[in-house]
């Protein structure tokens, strides 16, 4: 059965729309499966169509030739053309710039696996003549469409790539993640960092992969790898413009002893995070089991994310703390994410922060029971299973 993925109709959407519409994403989190669904959905509405994947030798041929060649290629006797991995394709924005601005009408649909190549590759602005559009890997939301869906147990275990979901061999999950580790290594990151540091780069990732949900420095990072921290800093750029890595800021209304200036980061799929950790235990018999919970909900909450939310953190520098801080029109949420069963207990840190932020009317506890509400203070607290947290910006956005 196929997984239907929440983003799919928007895409649809945009068929007749005449901006070109850029799919970015990691490698292997279904970009390509969309395109090509998408351009069945366009032959259903009697649409022409050309589709071209730039890292097939035979595709990527066709565009070594003169630009006016590729422009007819790209507007002859077509109505959508679909352009897989785009950034191989020399003076892109250049040559998108042009379809767009002739009086052709062809719709492109584009992919690529890295926004460092894109934003190169599109150095013109082409403002107003392009949409981008996030994939990620399947949320647990998404798999659970499924009739034989996993449960969240195996999702923490194996994560959401798509390749792996209809996969019932736990061994062959395994070999497919590394599979797709070792792609990124070798297609998206060999061409960024000096050869000599791959060895420092793949410690890196090891440790973000340890560390995730704890506070990151850059300069703790370098002194454990060997490198300095300016190079760390370019590494953690890196992983986060070819979305394997998503760094989150602090929150701080400038209050005295608040930190101000920390990131946490998560890695983009808790699969990927235990190959690198080389641990496939279930969460319950881990030691981070804590860290696995707050990833899940972290992986949930961020793919619900618009250009008007912001997702931060809060810590002071006595250590009170709430995991995650939904900002919506510059009122914020509070998330707090608990391993196990709370009761009807309202955890200190989130306590203590909604004291400083009387603004904040509502808060979320995300735990391993079921679904309630209480009111205390003036505060509403939504206590969810886990498995909810993706319904976070439904009752936010209700409450407008």
């Amino acid at each position: 059965m196929e997984i239907k993925r929440n983003i799919f109709k928007t895409l649809s959407d945009d068929i007749f729309s005449k901006e070109i519409s850029i799919l970015i994403g990691a490698r292997q989190v279904g970009k390509t499966f969309l395109l090509k669904k998408i351009k069945s959905e366009a032959q259903k509405k009697g649409l022409k169509t050309r589709y071209f994947d730039l890292e097939i030798p035979s595709d990527i041929i066709k565009f070594n030739t003169k630009e006016t060649e590729i422009f007819d290629l790209l507007t002859g006797d077509v109505d959508v053309v679909f352009i897989d991995e785009f950034h191989y394709l020399k003076n892109a924005s250049h040559i998108f710039k042009a379809v767009y601005d002739s009086q052709k009408g062809t719709k492109i649909f584009a992919s690529g696996s890295s926004s460092i190549e894109v934003h190169k590759h599109l150095q013109e602005s082409l403002a107003g003549r392009k949409r981008i559009h996030r994939v990620f890997p399947c949320s647990f939301s998404e798999i659970s469409s499924l009739k034989e869906r996993p449960g969240i147990d195996d999702y923490m275990i194996f994560g959401g790539m798509p390749g792996l979901v209809h996969q019932p061999d736990a061994t062959k999950k395994k070999e497919l993640l590394q599979d797709i580790l070792q792609s990124y290594l070798l297609k998206d990151i060999k061409s960024l960092i000096k050869e000599e540091n791959i060895r420092a780069f793949n410690n890196l990732l090891y440790l973000l992969a340890q560390s995730q949900g704890s506070l990151i420095s850059a300069a703790s990072l370098a002194q454990e790898v060997g490198l300095t921290s300016r190079t760390i800093e370019s590494y953690l750029e890196i992983l986060s413009q070819t979305f394997v890595c998503y760094p989150i800021s602090s929150y701080s209304n400038n209050l005295g002893n608040e930190l101000k200036k920390s990131r946490k980061c998560y890695l983009y799929d808790l699969g990927i995070r235990n190959i690198l950790l080389k641990d496939f235990r279930p969460h319950k018999n881990r030691p981070d089991a804590g860290a696995i919970i707050e990833s899940f909900v972290f992986l949930e909450i961020s793919k619900k994310l618009t250009p008007d939310v912001e997702l931060r953190f809060w810590r002071t520098r006595e250590g009170d703390e709430v995991d995650f801080i939904w900002v919506l029109n510059r009122v914020p949420y509070p998330i707090e994410v608990k391993s196990g069963d709370v009761g009807d207990e309202i955890p200190k840190g989130l306590k203590v922060f909604l004291r400083r932020y009387s603004e904040a009317k509502r808060a979320f506890i995300l735990y391993g029971g079921k679904k309630k509400e209480k009111v205390a203070d003036g505060v509403t607290f939504h206590y969810l299973h886990w498995s909810d947290a993706n319904l976070i910006p439904e009752i936010i956005s209700d409450e407008g």
